[in-house]
């Protein structure tokens, strides 16, 4: 690496934590005692700090050390990174056009946060092929909420402000028919719960609205939680007056990138109503504090809410990061049917990094110790409504261990079906200060990998297939060995 390369990239680490904090250069110098101007030759690339300098930064700004000097950028900063390694800057004569290097760069630094995503959006599009345009629009979305670590301020101002408009209690369980009434009264919706289900073509289609009678039409198949989360989508379409939306839950197709994006609004808003903040955090800080992990009261947790399991672990990945500093964390969601030995991963979200369990296109086997396929296979053994576990994943060829909790449940629009919602929480020294109960012993550690065919584990007894990519791997290492032996023999 480049010594330039390090500063920068320590730089613009340093400048994205202090303005993630809502802190001036003023008030970092105040904070941590470090001259204004020194911070400012940091942020700009032209001095890297030493070792105490950058243990005092760790502490006040409450990240972790080795977070810090970190090359690997998150993914606020990985097109800046990429940027940076690719010999795209190298091969282009950017000075024929009155351009520097690192005025490009502070151009791509100090985007607004969907330039940022749409920059993310596009590497990932180059690492993939055969990306459908609907793909091409959820790749975008899921890149502006791991810019913005899933958490958006506005939004969840804005549910606070419906709650007073409306006078709804936060701290008491929201119903179904409270919305409802809302809807009915407030905006002229015609609610009808009876016609869908005469039309079997439909499928798992939970509702449509018909904009022009201003119609929601409901499968009485939807339960209390989805009528609900449904009810409080709506209501968010109106309250934020987005014009530009679909109109099926869930969606058959979208025209444009706006729909995708209103699509998400929409659902953060339903989510941060069900799920108020202040009330999950609360119930978050019992279960964190304890010195074992509490089974009974994170299901309490979750039961608290009318919601479903996959809101309240979708809630989690707006919490975490923003009320207990917890940024890297994944959330992945499976889908199994019964008797079968696939598994299809069909949701997942990253933040700050890519993480070790992720979505695999070569169509490989997922590893079977992971929780998330555990629980799948629990309760399609079981007539349990809901089967709950959690493990410590030991990544061992990246060292990266993960506490994951998971939870499955019937889908109630497809026979046989299940699926599982899973948070992963990386585990480092930010983890360990926030969950005393990560040292709980009854907590099972198991070795992992990604994939069957890339996994280094000896002796595995739920392997589905040998591990060809790491076989030829080592053959290509080898030839390589043996051509730098010929070279030498003969050069």
């Amino acid at each position: 690496m480049e010594e330039d390369y390090i500063k920068l990239i320590f730089g613009l680490k340093l400048k994205q934590i202090r303005t993630d904090r809502n802190l001036s250069l003023f008030g970092l110098s105040k904070l941590s005692g470090l001259s204004k101007s020194y911070l400012n030759e940091i942020e700009n690339g032209k001095k890297y700090p030493k070792p105490d300098k950058i243990a005092i930064l760790s502490e006040k700004l409450d990240v972790p050390y080795d977070q810090m000097v970190s090359l690997k950028l998150d993914k606020n900063l990985a097109p800046i990174g990429d940027l940076l390694q690719s010999k795209v800057l190298k091969e282009i004569p950017l000075e024929l056009f009155g351009i520097k290097e690192r005025n490009l760069i502070d151009i791509v630094a100090n985007a607004p946060a969907k330039v940022n995503a749409f920059i993310s959006t596009i590497i990932e599009i180059a690492q993939n092929y055969n990306f459908s345009r609907e793909s091409f629009y959820l790749a975008s979305v899921r890149s502006f909420q791991e810019a913005n670590n899933n958490y958006f301020e506005d939004l969840e101002q804005s549910v606070l402000k419906f709650a007073k408009a409306y006078q709804i209690d936060l701290n008491q369980i929201i119903a179904s028919k409270d919305l409802e009434e809302i809807l009915i009264e407030e905006y002229g919706y015609v609610i009808e719960k009876e016609e869908l289900v005469k039309y079997k073509a439909l499928g798992s289609l939970r509702s449509v609205f018909v904009p022009k009678s201003k119609t929601l039409l409901l499968t009485n198949e939807v339960d209390e939680a989805q009528r609900t989360f449904i009810y409080a989508k709506e209501l968010a379409y109106n309250f934020l007056e987005i014009k530009e939306r679909l109109f099926t839950f869930p969606w058959i197709k979208f025209d444009t990138f706006d729909q995708v994006l209103n699509n998400f609004y929409a659902s953060y808003f339903a989510g941060a109503l069900i799920i108020p903040t202040v009330q999950i955090k609360e119930q978050l800080n019992d279960i964190f504090k304890k010195e074992t992990f509490d089974r009974s009261l994170f299901l309490k947790a979750i039961e608290t809410f009318n919601a479903s399991p996959e809101s309240f672990y979708q809630r989690l990945t707006n919490i975490l990061p923003q009320a207990f500093n917890i940024q890297n964390l994944f959330f992945l969601r499976f889908t199994h049917k019964a008797n079968s030995d696939k598994f299809h991963l069909k949701k997942e979200l990253h933040l700050s990094h890519q993480h070790s369990p992720h979505a695999n296109e070569t169509n490989e086997h997922y590893c079977r110790r992971w929780v998330s396929l555990k629980v799948l296979k629990d309760i399609s053994k079981s007539k349990n409504e809901h089967e709950f576990d959690l493990q410590i994943s030991d990544y061992e060829h990246d060292g990266m261990k993960y506490l994951i909790m998971s939870s499955a449940t019937k889908d109630p629009f497809k026979e046989n079906q299940y699926r599982s919602i899973s948070v992963g929480l990386l585990i480092n020294r930010q983890l360990q200060r926030k969950l005393n109960f990560l040292e709980d012993k009854t907590i099972v550690t198991q070795k992992v990998g990604v994939t069957c065919q890339r996994c280094a584990i000896k002796n595995c007894d739920v392997r589905q297939a040998p591990a060809v990519v790491l076989d030829e791997a080592a053959k290509n290492k080898k030839i390589e060995r043996v051509v730098e032996e010929l070279n030498s023999k003969f050069g």
